[in-house]
């Protein structure tokens, strides 16, 4: 068996499974804000799972969610405790890596809304920016659309650091990205633009088999992190709602989801983990199972 990367798992969920917090549209951001603490010993709980990497919770930290909100003065300062609580945590496990989620515009599930190239590239760089000297890699997370991607690497290029693209297919056919376009055609963009891996992200595990298959003719690491929502619903997609309108499944314990991600490593995955709804058992479930086998970080 190759070696593997075992990313952490769900952010936002877990945080508010912790703080016990009413669901807003602001999701990890404001809980992040009101419990900064929380970040930090969700990402330590990972690492002591057995995870190489932390993904800040940088994910929805955009100028856009943040309009309107009584923090909409506090981007950078968010970004420095969204990154501060990643690498306290690194610095007290004593190895691992961080890596900068890269959310997408205008909302998840959106490729209807994501903005135009032109607009989009400086807007994804601003957020690399921040991450500069404090990541070791860039996850543009949750890619829905051909354009999207194109954007997104191209702005998280000023970080400096490996690029990573997560695309979210849609739940039903892994061969095609939320946009209906298919995955196979992102594949030149995402080489073009110098993406150093490829992963599926925010889907069902059911899904995810198909989505590989295609990623991997890039050439480059291939992988998946999978949700465990039922579905994602119509209302999650419209502006300013939260989370209360999706469901998390109840079939994908810890088990159960490392049953589904070991095949995917069987197809050849070497990057996997966990995203929403997915939490330190799941992760550590997997670390057993790969223990016999090295764990790296892929870079």
């Amino acid at each position: 068996m190759s070696e593997i990367t075992l990313l952490d798992g769900g952010m936002g969920q877990e945080l508010l499974r912790r703080s016990g917090d009413t669901p807003t549209h602001q999701w990890s951001t404001r809980v992040m804000r009101d419990h900064p603490h929380l970040v930090t010993e969700i990402h330590a709980d990972y690492f002591a799972a057995g995870a190489n990497i932390a993904t800040a919770n940088t994910y929805a930290l955009h100028r856009d969610r943040l309009r309107g909100t009584a923090f909409e003065g506090e981007f950078e300062a968010l970004y420095h405790l969204a990154l501060h609580a990643a690498e306290t945590a690194r610095a007290a496990h004593g190895c691992g890596l961080i890596a900068g989620a890269l959310g997408p515009l205008n909302g998840s599930y959106r490729p209807d809304a994501h903005p135009e190239l032109a607009t989009a590239i400086p807007l994804y760089a601003e957020c690399a920016l921040l991450m500069q000297g404090r990541v070791d890699l860039v996850i543009c997370e949750t890619v829905a659309s051909i354009a999207h991607a194109r954007a997104a690497l191209r702005g998280a290029q000023a970080a400096g650091v490996p690029v990573w693209l997560a695309v979210t297919v849609d739940d039903s056919d892994g061969t095609r990205l939320r946009s209906g376009e298919r995955v196979s055609d992102v594949l030149p963009v995402a080489v073009g633009e110098g993406a150093a891996a490829l992963v599926a992200n925010c889907s069902v595990p059911e899904v995810m088999p198909a989505a590989i298959e295609v990623l991997a003719r890039a050439g480059v690491p291939t992988g998946a992190y999978a949700n465990a929502f039922t579905r994602i619903t119509e209302t999650f997609k419209q502006a300013e709602s939260n989370v209360s309108t999706l469901k998390a499944r109840l079939d994908l314990d810890p088990v159960s989801y490392a049953d589904l991600a070991m095949g995917w490593i069987a197809q050849g995955a070497t990057i996997v983990g966990g995203c929403c709804e997915t939490r330190p058992d799941h992760i550590a479930e997997l670390a057993r199972r790969l223990r016999p086998t090295a764990l790296t970080e892929v870079l």
